[in-house]
Formats: C-alpha cells, structure tokens, sequence
C-alpha cells in the first residue's frame, strides 16, 4: 500500500466518526439558516469536511434543549450518571485510533500526541464517573446548640462550555465530564478550527444514552453570534472557557450582567527553570517534552528557558542538538515528531515572534525560518544568548520556539518570573529540596513541575493565577465548579 493510500484509508475512517451536522435536543441536525464551515487539515491545506455552522436560532434552540432537560438530569440518580460517563470512557478508548487520526488531521498533532490526548481525555470521563456519586453535604450542630446546620449540594444549571482548538478532545471532556456528574447540562461551543473531534465525542455520548438535551454541541464560524444570545439569557448560569486571556476578560465583562459562574484557564508563559545543581540530561529532555508536546502549542508548554550562568551553554548545546534532530511532516506519518503548526495565521505569528527576537540580539541557533512547501510548518527553533529584557521571554510563544537566556541568583528569576501578568504553569529543576518548596510558596502559577516535564493529570487541579484565569479543572476541585451549596437550618430536634 502506498503512503497516499495509507493516508487516505486512514482519513476515511476517522471522518466516519465525525457527524457533520449540529447536535441539539438529541437530533443531528442542519444550521437554521443553512450556513456551513470548512475544516482543513493543517500539514495540506486540504478541506476534511464541511459542516454546520450554528447561528442565534441554534444557540436558543442548544439552550431550550439544555434548559428543558436540567431538572430530569439533576434528579437522574447519581449512579446513572456515573455507569453513562464510564461507558462513555470505553467507547472513547474502543475509538482510539478513530479519535487519534481526527485530531491529528484537524490540528496537526502527530499521531503520538493525538494518541496520548486520547488517554489523557478519556481518564476525565473515569475520574468524573467515579466523582459523580460522592457528592456530599453535611449535618453539624450549631456552636450556640439551638439549630442543626444542614449543606445541600445541587448542580449550577445550564452550561456553555467554550473550548480551544489545540486539545479538541481533552477540552471538552474536562469541562463536560464535571458539570454531567454533576448534574448539569451543556451546550458546547468547539473551536471553529477542530470542531470535529467534539461532535464524534457527542456522537459517543449520544450513543451510550446520555439523554436529549443533556449536551449540546453547536460549531460555528461566527463565535459571537452563538455566544452573545447565550450569555444574556438568564437561564444560563455558568460559562467555562478555555483560551487566550483577552477573549478571557471580554467574556467576563459579558458574564457580569448575568453575573453568571464562570471558571476562565486563560493564556501562559510558562517559566522553564534549570539551577546548575540540576541533572543536566534530564532537565534537557523535560524541555524537550515540555516545549514539543502539541508542537509548543499549550497553555502550559514551557515558554522561556531560565539557565543559570554555569550550565546555560551547555544547556543550550544540548537543546540545540535534540530539536535539530526532530523528524518533522504529516503528523500521519510514521515517526514524525514535529506536525504543522495549526494554521498559517499562527506560523506567522511565531515568525514575527522569531525575528522580534533576532532583532534584539537573539542569535539562532536552530530552525527559525519558514520552510518551503504546503503546510503550515515551523521547524524546532532554539533561540541563544536571549538578552533578559527581550519581549519574547513575556510573551505565550504557541510554537516550537525555545528563547533561553542566562540568570545568576534565585532572586533574580525568582523576580523576572514573577513579574509577568500571567501565572499558569512552572518547570524547576534542580537538586535542592529547600529550593523546591520555597518556590512552590512563592513562584506565581498555579501549576509547578518539579524535575518533570508533567503537569496535567485528570486527578489534580489545573487552573493558573494573576491573568492566567479563575477556578480549577480535574481533581475533586473539578466538581465543585459545577455545584451550588445550599444551607438549610433546621431547628434544634430536643428542643
């Protein structure tokens, strides 16, 4: 079988998961006012499919359904909800490949990584099943004696999730797998770039039993049009979304007069720290990881790459010669670590990132030009002797561009660090116990790996600080984004 045959097998059964259509109150159905979008594949610029692109009347007719639905699924047993999201979880992981290939072909991720976002993604939908029946509340006497204090938990209501398109999968079932076993319903908006990973997961959770109305998924090429009827509606009672901190606050300034719950994992900058008490072979190769995976395109990729003096030309060495060698190509293809970049507005955004930086008396050590050809493709850059004050060491990057510069103290990057606006995610590495907890007290993120390039987990939190967002993502701090505590006082049974 030839490679073009291989490719075009695989890409038939991946799109054979993915409906087309928008999926409201439980039925597949057209945009009211017959709009469609195409969707490309970023390493061709080929179109996969085209689809429904929802207007206002869908957004209404995905929030009548959600609404319609709340109060059967809030008093669905718990258990229930539980069994739905783990078959859920199995049907995912019977998909695998299917799951893999789309995400692969709608954003670009190598195979590997696709497939590693399956596991990750699906693991929210086994967490939050095993969540959904230990809900609880509490029964306490009152200090002074005279009342019984009694907490009822109950789901927030509807809810419009909004998700990124570098994680198509794990994006939506972080934020839906919380808020159904909870007992919440939802209307999804997916990214307009790789919108079809959430309708084949909505087809999954369709298939399993999930009920009509419970989750709604309405792609659109006009995100304001679906979102702003959304947001003014008073039956609407919590926004999540995932994504750049600017959309972030225009979207909590809309909330405020609903004054609806909202939890925002917003734009990072993630510091990449190696003291020279660091394992030198490791601390590379977690950057390695930590920068690549996705392609650099993560909220918690590392972003700037703090060595100090001793070690840093080393370091840099070592960098240098591992994202030189990276295989790059269609994601499809065997052994290609390095896909294209999501879009060809996104490679030119690193590029200016990439010259900014020349500019400023960066040198290149690796990569850092636009290659030839279709596809929008960047090649692993290393940028050297990156002067502190540069503007590419402040900003999300979203690529495989590594900026490393040089410090001498603790406090010294201790200070730089922390004073960016943002605080999502942190790497440290070094060999100093004391070091590593005075940092987990005072370096500002929300999310620190130690000597690992590691972070997210379905069972921990995530969620950043500053203006990196509000509210947490998995864990058991997941559920309770989702869940209104209400006191009931009861009077004193002996009295």
């Amino acid at each position: 079988m030839t490679e073009q045959h291989r490719h075009a097998e695989v890409t038939a059964r991946a799109l054979a998961i993915a409906p087309t259509e928008l999926f409201v109150d439980g039925a597949w159905r057209p945009a009211a006012d017959g709009a469609t979008l195409d969707v490309a594949n970023p390493a061709t610029g080929a179109v996969l499919a085209t689809i429904a692109s929802a207007g206002p009347d869908d957004a209404r007719a995905a929030l009548d359904a959600a609404a319609s639905a709340r109060d059967d699924w809030a008093r669905t047993p718990a258990r229930t909800r539980s069994e739905l999201l783990r078959a859920a979880f199995e049907r995912v992981h019977e998909l695998s490949e299917e799951f893999a290939a789309l995400m692969t072909l709608e954003m670009g991720k190598p195979l590997t990584d696709a497939r590693a976002e399956v596991t990750y993604g699906a693991e929210f939908l086994r967490w939050y099943a095993e969540e959904a029946v230990r809900i609880n509340g509490r029964y306490a006497a009152s200090p002074e004696g005279n009342l019984r204090l009694l907490t009822v938990r109950r789901p927030v209501g509807p809810c419009l999730f909004i998700t990124p398109w570098n994680f198509p999968l794990a994006m939506a079932t972080r934020k839906i797998a919380p808020a159904l076993a909870a007992g919440c319903t939802v209307v999804l908006k997916p990214a307009a770039l790789t919108p079809l990973t959430s309708l084949a997961l909505a087809r999954v959770l369709e298939e399993v039993g999930v009920p009509a109305g419970v989750v709604n998924v309405v792609p659109t090429a006009s995100a304001g049009a679906v979102t702003d009827p959304l947001l003014a509606d008073r039956r609407l009672r919590k926004l999540s979304f995932t994504g750049s901190t600017a959309v972030g606050r225009s979207l909590l300034r809309t909330s405020a007069d609903n004054v609806l719950r909202t939890s925002m994992e917003l734009g990072g900058c993630a510091p990449f720290i190696v003291f020279e008490d660091a394992d030198l072979d490791l601390a590379v190769e977690n950057a390695v990881r930590t920068k690549m995976r996705n392609i650099g395109q993560a909220c918690n990729a590392a972003n700037s790459f703090h060595v100090q003096r001793g070690v840093v030309e080393a370091f840099t060495d070592r960098l240098t010669e591992r994202l030189g060698s990276l295989p790059i190509g269609n994601g499809l293809d065997a052994g290609v670590e390095v896909g294209p970049l999501v879009s060809e507005d996104a490679r030119a955004d690193v590029d200016t990132l990439v010259r900014d930086a020349v500019a400023a008396g960066a040198r290149v050590a690796t990569g850092g030009a636009v290659p030839e050809g279709p596809g929008s493709f960047y090649p692993p850059t290393v940028l050297a002797d990156v002067p502190a004050d540069a503007a590419i060491l402040g900003r999300e990057i979203f690529g495989p561009v590594a900026p490393v510069t040089s410090f001498d103290t603790e406090e010294e990057v201790l200070a730089r660090a922390n004073a960016s606006e943002v605080g999502l995610a942190g790497y440290l590495h070094t060999g100093d116990m004391a070091r590593v907890l005075r940092f987990a007290e005072r370096l500002e993120v929300g999310l620190l790996g130690v000597n690992s390039p590691a972070i997210s987990n379905a069972a921990a939190p995530f969620g950043g600080v500053k203006h990196s967002g509000l509210g947490r993502e998995g864990g058991p701090e997941g559920i309770e984004e989702y869940l209104e505590t209400v006191y009931v006082g009861l009077t004193d049974p002996f009295a």
